[in-house]
């Protein structure tokens, strides 16, 4: 069985299936501007970090400045979710909790890309 042939199939295939859904989701959000930049600024965030993980995991160019563009992705992208989820009808407690989680997932993720030893 070839591993990586079912693998890149599978990527593909939720490439697509992100790709369709994204499509569907701006068709039905046409007449609500933020809505349709939300959708495509996260299928552009999604796609760029779909790109830079795989040349992370091939370790491609060093590493350093793909590691910064994962954080750089991932941030942008969690950064992006709370900001959408925390106004969302709930008490601002909760909302407060959202924003506290991006926040450590952010310094987290910075944490195992750049200060963890190997």
């Amino acid at each position: 069985m070839d591993l990586h042939r079912h693998g890149v199939l599978l990527t593909t295939l939720g490439f697509a299936a992100l790709t369709g859904n994204s499509a569907l989701a701006i068709y039905r959000s046409r007449d609500d501007p933020r809505a349709v930049a939300f959708v495509a600024g996260a299928y552009g965030g999604i796609a760029l970090l779909f790109h830079f993980l795989r040349k992370f995991e091939r370790g491609d160019d060093g590493g350093r400045t793909t590691r910064a563009a994962v954080w750089v992705l991932t941030t942008l992208l969690t950064a992006m979710f709370a900001a959408r989820v925390a106004p969302m009808m709930m008490p601002p407690v909760v909302g407060a909790l959202v924003y506290l989680m991006a926040a450590g997932t952010a310094g987290a993720g910075f944490w195992a890309l750049f200060l963890r030893r190997h």
